[in-house]
């Protein structure tokens, strides 16, 4: 079988290409843009939620790749009518990089120098996660916003709130969303009475792009301080695991100061 990928979650597709899989990629989403001058020539089909599924299927995939929090069951349901190969995906913490580096050589490991480049990615993510857990950091709670109007943070059982967690940051409100649904995103008004507990709020570039009017909105209205945040850094898993965990670090490291 000759292979042909399709990824439908835009942090695997950027690991697809680090792990040297670009030129077997057939298809990807509108928002899998990293690293873009790889996908440049790569088909898009529509959205993480509105895949265009007859374009899918024209494209004639073997393998399509997944994510429980980021695609529909039903996109899932209706791909496995046609691909051979749906591979399904959910890190929930940092440390879940290393399966997720282990999966994708189980699946593709028979094109060269992909077993090494995930042994690569692993060991870096390893030495970054010891580095943060050697060192001892004060607790705080945060509420980190990936959205406004409505306003939405997340629940603590994401992959965010665990990776805040990995230098004793807590999002607040502190709910679990469970493993999928619009409760992991939970929205608020700005009157609920937990708010009175955050130290500091985060506001991420990304799904929604965040800017410096936003932080001096938000400063205002809940007389708390307020950080402008790399949202890629700290939410996309894949190649980038390692160098959020050190983003994340200096971030808490400046805090300090």
């Amino acid at each position: 079988m000759k292979l042909r990928i399709a990824s439908l979650v835009p942090s695997v597709t950027e690991l697809l290409a680090a792990l040297g899989l670009a030129p077997w990629l057939v298809a990807r989403t509108g928002f899998c843009i990293h690293p873009r001058e790889v996908l440049a020539a790569v088909p898009k089909v529509g959205g993480t939620k509105d895949v265009n599924l007859p374009k899918l299927r024209r494209l004639a995939p073997t393998h399509v790749i997944v994510n429980v929090d980021e695609n529909k069951r039903a996109t899932v349901e209706a791909l496995r009518e046609f691909v051979p190969h749906v591979v399904v995906t959910h890190p929930c913490a940092p440390h879940d990089n290393l399966a997720l580096y282990r999966q994708m050589a189980a699946c593709f490991g028979d094109v060269d120098g992909v077993l090494e480049r995930g042994a690569a990615l692993g060991r870096a993510l390893e030495e970054q996660l010891q580095l943060t857990s050697a060192r001892t950091w004060p607790r705080r709670q945060v509420l980190y916003c990936i959205w406004r109007e409505p306003w939405m943070t997340v629940a603590r059982d994401t992959y965010i709130s665990r990776m805040l967690a990995l230098v004793n940051w807590h999002t607040l409100p502190a709910v679990e969303g469970g493993a999928h649904g619009a409760a992991r995103y939970p929205a608020f008004s700005g009157s609920e009475p937990w708010l009175a507990e955050v130290d500091e709020v985060l506001l991420s570039s990304e799904p929604y792009r965040f800017g410096q009017a936003h932080a001096d909105e938000v400063r205002r209205w809940l007389g708390r301080d307020v950080r402008l945040v790399d949202g890629e850094l700290l939410s996309w898993y894949g190649p980038r695991a390692a160098a959020g965990v050190g983003y994340l670090r200096e971030l808490a490291g400046a805090q300090l100061k």
